[in-house]
């Protein structure tokens, strides 16, 4: 089974410059952690994801791992978070995301996911976003394809 065969088409997108606000928006509504960045024609430029967002609210906090973790103000690292959200999607974005092509196997696709950990992944043609295949997609392609039959 190829990834093409279960990938998701209809994919909410943003651009570089959107404001991590607007992308966080869209994230918060389709209860997802995570959309593809694109620029021009549907080009796959990055990733952003609710993680990312968090990180900017405690950019030194390894610095802290050899000092009283408690010193820290976790309360007062909140009212850093209207700022994150004013900033643009490109400041916090990981850049050339690990992709699939629409032809790889499915279970291809699950490897690099599990991997790195990931429960998404983009689908590009020459660099063009074409898809989405979530861990979901892959385990209802395979349960419908093979799992009925028993």
């Amino acid at each position: 089974m190829l990834v093409h065969e279960v990938m998701s088409t209809g994919i909410v997108m943003v651009q570089r410059t959107d404001t991590i606000r607007s992308a966080v928006m869209k994230m918060m509504n389709r209860h997802c952690g995570s959309l593809p960045v694109v620029e021009g024609d549907n080009q796959l430029v990055g990733m952003i994801t609710l993680r990312d967002v968090l990180i900017p609210l405690y950019p030194n906090y390894g610095d802290y791992m050899h000092e009283d973790v408690h010193s820290k103000s976790f309360v007062e690292m909140e009212d850093g978070y209207p700022e994150v959200l004013g900033g643009k999607v490109e400041d916090i974005m990981s850049k050339n995301p690990l992709t699939v092509a629409p032809h790889d196997p499915i279970l291809e696709a699950a490897s690099y996911m599990g991997l790195k950990n990931f429960r998404r992944i983009p689908v590009v043609d020459k660099r063009r976003l074409v898809g989405m295949v979530s861990i979901g997609d892959i385990n209802r392609g395979l349960f419908f394809e093979k799992g009925m039959q028993h």
